[in-house]
């Protein structure tokens, strides 16, 4: 007999956890709770979640207690202590008790920095401090990794002291590492020498990713289009991260053109890499179903014969039947490379 289905080894009771939502207005946010226990042995898949800061009574003494399924848990997302944001990285804010994705438009030079959300379209404006670097949660590993922090430059100037130098040793001990004096005197933090997080990424430049010609993919913030993605062409840039595109199959009202417009960066995206699918598509696994025209991110409900699979939208609680060549595999765009969903 199979062995039965049981939750990831990393939410056990006890593990502290951040939970998505599918309710609407709350997507792309993820709020933090600890793992109770399972919800039942008939159903190891669910958990019971306690919030950390959301509460069942208005005194704020019981957390909110929900039980939910695996996929909408994740671990709690790293976050670098020091780290200098800049104009256009993609961060969580955080925002009514969870974190919210969003993208920096403005540094205001005094820690603070203007949001954009994408999902509401709205702007906010957040000090450091209730910012982190945005990652994706992907096949057990964090996207991107957490980066080497830089020591405060007072802790870098004490470390050009005897007590600084000492300081150091007991890290290195600590993590394992035993260096001797000479080694240590020869250490990079004594040159002061930074490593810009530009070195560390490797992320391709705006302009070489969206030159002129590219095929791109496109998204839309309207009503009724959101999770949708529209195959175009790069014509040409019109401004600073700004271009003007032609879409592949959209036309214009009195069908006599392809389908103009301008687009930004937060909206544009490369062309992800053609795959063809030679096995099934399995149950629960996440997907594009190109539907009017676009690509619609969605998972497969129900496997039916024929090379056929019923797909539920979670933006629209709806479910479609669709064949084999109408799915693609969900990927990701991180803003350097495609990650394949988990």
């Amino acid at each position: 007999m199979a062995a039965s289905p049981s939750a990831p080894p990393e939410f056990k009771p006890g593990t502290l956890v951040e939970i998505s939502s599918d309710d609407p207005g709350f997507r792309g946010s993820w709020y933090t709770g600890k793992v109770v226990r399972k919800s039942s042995s008939k159903t190891p898949t669910k958990l019971l979640i306690d919030y950390t800061h959301l509460f069942a009574d208005e005194s704020g003494s019981k957390p909110l207690r929900e039980t939910l399924d695996v996929y909408q848990l994740r671990p709690e997302a790293p976050r670098e202590k020091h780290r200098v944001f800049k104009y256009g990285e993609e961060v969580d804010a955080f925002l009514s008790d969870g974190w919210w994705e969003g993208s920096i438009t403005k540094d205001f030079g005094d820690g603070n920095f203007k949001v954009f959300f994408k999902a509401s379209r709205e702007h906010s404006v957040f000090s450091a401090q209730d910012l982190r670097l945005h990652r994706e949660w992907f096949h057990g590993q964090w996207d991107p990794p957490l980066e080497e922090e830089q020591p405060p430059e007072n802790e870098v100037d004490n470390l050009h002291s005897i007590d600084g130098i000492f300081l150091l040793l007991c890290r290195f001990y600590t993590l394992g590492i035993f260096f001797n004096m000479h080694a240590l005197i020869s250490f990079s933090i004594l040159q002061k020498v930074p490593v810009t997080t530009e070195e560390k990424s490797g992320v391709t430049k705006t302009g070489e990713i969206f030159s002129q010609g590219a095929l791109v993919e496109v998204s839309s913030d309207e009503d009724g289009f959101h999770g949708a993605w529209f195959t175009a062409t790069i014509v040409e840039a019109v401004g600073k991260d700004k271009f003007l595109i032609e879409y592949q199959n959209l036309r214009t009202e009195d069908d006599t053109e392809l389908l103009k417009e301008e687009a930004d960066t937060l909206h544009i995206r490369p062309h992800p890499p053609e795959e063809i699918m030679v096995d099934r598509f399995s149950l629960l696994q996440e997907v594009d179903a190109l539907y009017n025209d676009g690509w619609w991110v969605g998972v497969i409900a129900k496997v039916l014969s024929n090379s056929r699979y019923v797909v539920y939208f979670k933006d629209t609680d709806e479910e479609m039947t669709f064949e084999h060549s109408d799915l693609r595999l969900h990927r990701e765009w991180t803003g350097s490379k495609w990650l394949m969903a988990s």
